[in-house]
C-alpha cells in the first residue's frame, strides 16, 4: 500500500524516487511516518550527544542526518540530487556548506557574535542550503542545538520549551511562527528567529 503524505506549510515534498526509498513497509499514513521518524530522530540525538569530534564539517553533518533518518529513508545522509521548493541549486550544496562551515569557524574564533547568534545564524543558512531531500529543519535545529551547547549555552527550545527537535512537523501555530521567523531571516532580519529559538 502506498503512503499518503500531507505536507504542512513550508515542508519540502518528496519526489517519487525519494518516496520509494522508505525503509519500513508498514507505514501508510503521515502520522505513522511522523511517529517512526521521531523514534529514529531520538536515536540520532542520543548518538550525537555522545560524540566528542568536530561537528562543523560535511562528514559530521551527513552522519548526523543518517543517524536521525537512517532507519526511515535509504537516502538518509545523502545530499539531494534535484532542486526543491527551497534550497540552493543541488549542484552547489557542497560549495555552500564549505562556506557555511568556514564562516562559522571564523565567527567562533573571533567571537563575531554571541554564542546564541552564531548558532541561530548557522541554523538559518543550513536551512537555506537545504542539503537533504527531507528532514532539513529537524536536522538544522539539532545541529544548532549541538553547536550552541559546544559554545557553552543551553540547547534551544524552538518555540516549545521542553519539547524535542521533532515538535515542529505538524501544521500548528508554533510551526507557522517558525516559518515566519525563517522568512524574516531570509530578508536579513534575524531577530524573530533569534527570539523564537529561545521561546
Amino acid at each position: 500500500m502506498a503512503i499518503q503524505l500531507n505536507y504542512p506549510p513550508g515542508a519540502t515534498p518528496l519526489d517519487g524516487d525519494e518516496l520509494a526509498s522508505l525503509i519500513p513497509g508498514h507505514i501508510t499514513t503521515q502520522g505513522e511516518l511522523n511517529e517512526w521518524e521521531q523514534l529514529n530522530i531520538v536515536q540520532g540525538e542520543n548518538w550525537a550527544r555522545k560524540q566528542r569530534k568536530e561537528i562543523l564539517n560535511e562528514g559530521f553533518l551527513r552522519q548526523l542526518h543518517w543517524q536521525m533518518f537512517g532507519e526511515t529513508w535509504k537516502w538518509a545522509g545523502e545530499f539531494r540530487k534535484s532542486d526543491k521548493n527551497i534550497g540552493v541549486d543541488w549542484l552547489q550544496i557542497g560549495v555552500e556548506l564549505k562556506k557555511l562551515f568556514d564562516d562559522a569557524h571564523f565567527q567562533i574564533e573571533h567571537a563575531s557574535y554571541p554564542p546564541d547568534e552564531i548558532a541561530v545564524r548557522f541554523h538559518h543558512r543550513l536551512v537555506l542550503i537545504h542539503p537533504f531531500p527531507n528532514g532539513n529543519g529537524r536536522h538544522a535545529r539539532l545541529m544548532a542545538d549541538l553547536l550552541v551547547e559546544r559554545l557553552g549555552q543551553p540547547r534551544f527550545t524552538w518555540g516549545q520549551r521542553g519539547l524535542n527537535t521533532g515538535s515542529l512537523v505538524d501544521a500548528s501555530e508554533t510551526r507557522q511562527a517558525y516559518i515566519s521567523a525563517l522568512q524574516a531571516a531570509d530578508r536579513r532580519d534575524i531577530a524573530p528567529l533569534f527570539a523564537f529559538a529561545r521561546s
